[in-house]
């Protein structure tokens, strides 16, 4: 009940002040669970030499008078709209009378509460962007971010690229795999209310770790992407939707959600997702530094700039894509989206872009989106029916991945790289082995890497997969790229072997040289149909 009361105390405030009421929009949380309403208090005209000013606050939205928890209220909010406020407020002379005490008292309450958002923001500011070691790259340069304002899509825009953080600093000895614990969404139980496993990033490092290629020292951690990092693509306007909650349950598909507190869910939904983004940000200039990258999360691909959906809050594929473009990295880049789902997001964004990308779909025709204003955003359209299985599958993901790189040279791949094909997905329909995923990961890695004079960087996402297993044979395509000689980081074998042999654990990862050594026959590929040996996925395809 804490806002209700600050607002009866601002309305009181305002019959002092001699301020008619009328009406201002709002919104204030009453109650537990704190259920967000709309409220209103309007304005006739104003008295008193206090009036104008007030009326000019009063025109701004009523959170930058509420200190307690909103729906929608962040600290920056409120710090820009008070600065703004102030800036249009016309100066006041000498013999003005002085506030009242209860106007005192929400100045300073307010000034308070944004004090400590704005000493971050100052820190930030202040700091350089950090360079990403290039141990296991190819030798390309690192590149620093220029330092100029966030730029809103609706508004005036720029070529230049915004000031980010998130850009860390990256060992040599730190595979080019980004993962954060934050990446995990959980909150009393709700997130099983959704068949999508919450947890599998989580699990994925985990058995990673326990095959004995990661470990905490050796993977790289992000940070979770800003407002002014997602603005790069998102409007504000749907930047600030993600500001109720009965939106977010839309998107995240679990309606409880909506019973929410707002703060709760930026925490425990909102805040996982935004770190994986920031993830595959990062990722994206690894790749283009080290030849591949990982990103252990990520692939939100049914959220476009200005509209989100199938557990999907942000636009983490274009977003990475836009980056390099402003960073100057790239100059076109290919998305390859072997989730089962159409990716309805990423061709949305580009579809006045497709000079620059070029983007290659195989998914299951008959289920979700349905986005057919999206497929015109596609260049390489592969539609599949239910449950069709590895043979037809890979047959069409070779042929048209080699068709889609002979009309289109791009600087990076995106491969969005979903496991919801897997047999027995209740959402994705189709009919494809644990084995056929692993194959059809091999095949994209082997397109980029083997069949060209210059390789293709590869940034991989895992995006959806509605399974227990899912994570298992996440980890095990991984541990398979790593075993063919697809991936690998010379500096984050020999660093992990040490600690392996200091600590005199039992058992060890596989040798540096099996690792970054393109396999012979003996560990070659299978054949992703009989088993046979093969020299490669490739050399398969083509006999």
């Amino acid at each position: 009940m804490r806002s209700y009361r600050i607002f009866s105390h601002l309305a009181k405030v305002l019959q002092h002040n001699s301020v008619k009421t009328s009406t201002l929009v709002g919104r204030v949380q009453i109650g537990w669970p704190l259920i967000s309403l709309p409220v209103t208090l309007s304005f006739d005209g104003v008295e008193g030499k206090w009036g104008q000013r007030l009326k000019s606050y009063l025109q701004k939205p009523i959170q930058a008078f509420i200190p307690g928890p909103i729906m929608g209220d962040t600290s920056e909010n409120t710090s820009k709209l008070d600065s703004q406020t102030a800036s249009n407020q016309a100066p006041v002379s000498q013999d003005d009378s002085k506030p009242t005490e209860r106007m005192q008292t929400l100045q300073e309450h307010l000034t308070q509460r944004t004090d400590e958002h704005n000493e971050e923001q100052s820190r930030q500011n202040t700091q350089e962007p950090s360079e990403a070691s290039a141990a296991c790259s190819s030798g390309q340069p690192n590149t620093k971010v220029q330092k100029t304002e966030p730029q809103d899509r609706d508004g005036a825009s720029s070529e230049q690229p915004h000031k980010t953080h998130l850009f860390v600093e990256v060992a040599d000895h730190q595979w080019p795999i980004v993962y954060s614990t934050e990446y995990n969404i959980g909150f009393l139980g709700m997130e099983k209310l959704h068949p999508f496993d919450s947890g599998k990033w989580g699990k994925v490092f985990q058995f990673l770790r326990e095959e004995g290629m990661l470990s905490e020292a050796t993977i790289v951690r992000p940070l979770e992407a800003t407002e002014a990092d997602l603005l790069v693509v998102h409007s504000s306007s749907y930047i600030n939707s993600l500001r109720w909650s009965i939106t977010v349950a839309g998107i995240t598909e679990v309606p409880p959600v909506a019973l929410l507190p707002n703060f709760v869910v930026q925490k425990k939904v909102l805040k996982p997702l935004r770190t994986q983004t920031g993830g595959t940000i990062l990722a994206a200039k690894l790749a283009m530094e080290r030849g591949w990258a990982i990103n252990v999360g990520g692939g939100f691909h049914h959220c476009s700039s200005d509209r989100g959906g199938g557990f999907c809050a942000y636009a983490d594929i274009t977003l990475s894509i836009k980056f390099l473009l402003e960073l100057g990295l790239i100059k076109k880049a290919m998305i390859v989206d072997l989730d089962a789902h159409q990716g309805n997001g990423h061709a949305r964004d580009f579809m006045d872009m497709m000079d620059k990308v070029y983007i290659m779909d195989v998914y299951n025709r008959n289920i979700y989106p349905h986005d057919g204003f999206a497929k015109r955003g596609i260049r390489r359209k592969v539609e599949l029916d239910f449950f069709t299985g590895d043979e037809e599958y890979l047959d069409k993901v070779y042929n048209h991945l080699k068709k889609a790189l002979e009309e289109f040279e791009p600087d990076i791949i995106v491969y969005n790289a979903g496991t919801d094909c897997l047999e027995g997905d209740p959402l994705g329909a189709l009919s494809i082995t644990a084995e056929g995923i692993k194959n059809r990961d091999q095949i994209v890695f082997e397109f980029a890497k083997k069949e060209r004079d210059k390789p293709i960087p590869v940034l991989m996402v895992t995006s959806g997969g509605y399974q227990r297993n899912n994570a298992r044979i996440i980890a095990d395509s991984i541990l398979n790229l790593r075993q063919k000689g697809l991936i690998g980081c010379q500096a984050a074998e020999e660093h992990q072997a040490k600690r392996k042999k200091k600590t005199g654990s039992s058992g060890s990862p596989s040798s540096p040289e099996s690792a970054t050594t393109p396999s012979s026959g003996a560990s070659s590929p299978t054949s992703p149909t009989s088993g046979e040996p093969r020299r490669g996925l490739l050399d398969w395809f083509k006999r």
